[in-house]
């Protein structure tokens, strides 16, 4: 389950990033602008997305061993 964890977060957090970089510098990178219903609120997305990364990690470590 910590690996399941870890990979969701991982992938949260790199496409936050990237909707992140998408919006402050035009470059075509990640799935967040290509969304249709979060048009107009890809930074906030993207921000959530990062958040939710950071707390899977975070929840992937606080697991109980064994």
């Amino acid at each position: 389950m910590k690996q399941v964890l870890e990979v969701l977060g991982f992938i949260a957090l790199v496409q936050g990033v990237m909707g992140l970089v998408h919006e402050f510098t035009g470059w075509q990178v990640g799935l967040v602008q290509r969304v249709g219903f979060l048009h107009g609120h890809e930074v906030y997305a993207s921000v959530a997305l990062v958040v939710l990364g950071v707390a899977l990690f975070a929840a992937a470590e606080s697991g109980r061993t064994g």
